[in-house]
């Protein structure tokens, strides 16, 4: 009997060893939840500094929901919006991959998750949100310049040759026409409908103010939003996933590869490093219009 005791406590001490050695997200009883950064303009600012798209962000959001031992995953957004097909694509692939895995998502905002950034947000069973935190503006925006009197200023003369109707709509050399601005609002309607869709059904019974309120456009500071039932909570990502989990919950970062090994997953652009002088100088002014863009965006929500 002493003899089996003693082999019993040998085979102990040999299992708790080899635990010490493990990885510690390897361990029992050690809780897992991957941490996904979701930030930036969505969708091509213009093509020479694409925003966040799904092509960008599904590699790191398999990684996170194939983790091991993973009790749920982190989403952290700080995004004020962007592109509507981007931002709904992100969305369903955030949603596909928490049925998969059958696993929770729980979003914390940090200074912003406006329209499409909302939208992205959405995907989580739980938004948490800083007192500071801008949230909402669900809502649809399109923007252009009209230059017609510019160009007669400058003695320039307007070519442009189209096979369709309205293939020349909202041609920003040309007067504006009520029946084009027509049309776009139009398309603005459906576009918002599918977003104010969405919303309704991820967040459900959540919600606590009236329509008039909540799809206006309009966004609210943290505290607000959590009163319309666009939010759940204040919290940021260590204290809440401690208390759920437990002190001793590990939470990954999953970002995208860098370095020597980012151009093996697609980051590098084609053709990068491989800009003449010419080319390099023919790009600022786009690189200059698409910094100017990103940062009136931003400015929108007072950052």
């Amino acid at each position: 009997m002493a003899e089996q005791l003693s082999d019993t406590n040998k085979s102990s001490g040999l299992i708790d060893g080899f635990i010490e050695y493990l990885p510690a997200r390897f361990r029992p009883g050690v809780a897992v939840v991957p941490v996904v950064r979701l930030s930036g303009v969505i969708g091509a600012v213009t093509p020479l500094r694409p925003g966040m798209t799904l092509a960008g962000v599904a590699r790191v959001l398999e990684r996170a929901f194939s983790f091991r031992n993973a009790k749920a995953v982190a989403l952290v957004i700080n995004s004020p919006g962007g592109s509507p097909v981007q931002s709904r694509q992100i969305y369903l692939r955030i949603k596909q991959l928490a049925a998969e895995k059958k696993l929770p998502v729980l979003v914390f905002v940090e200074d912003v998750a406006a329209s499409g950034g909302y939208m992205i947000a959405c995907a989580g069973d739980e938004i948490f949100c800083d007192p500071s935190s801008i949230v909402g503006s669900i809502g649809v925006v399109g923007g252009s310049f009209g230059f017609q009197e510019a160009i007669k200023r400058l003695g320039i003369e307007r070519r442009l040759y189209t096979a369709g109707e309205h293939k020349a709509m909202l041609d920003p050399f040309l007067p504006e026409n009520p029946d084009d601005v027509a049309r776009l609002k139009k398309l603005q309607r459906e576009i918002h409908a599918i977003f104010i869709a969405l919303v309704k059904e991820s967040r459900g019974g959540r919600l606590k103010g009236d329509e008039d309120t909540l799809f206006t456009g309009e966004y609210w500071a943290g505290d607000t939003a959590i009163s319309l039932g666009l939010a759940d909570g204040i919290g940021d990502l260590r204290s809440t996933l401690r208390a759920r989990y437990g002190e001793k919950v590990l939470t990954p970062v999953i970002a995208q590869p860098t370095g020597l090994l980012s151009g093996l997953f697609g980051r590098k652009a084609p053709g990068a490093g491989q800009l003449s002088a010419l080319e390099g100088v023919t790009s600022l002014p786009d690189e200059l219009i698409s910094a100017l863009e990103t940062r009136a965006i931003w400015a929108k929500f007072g950052f």
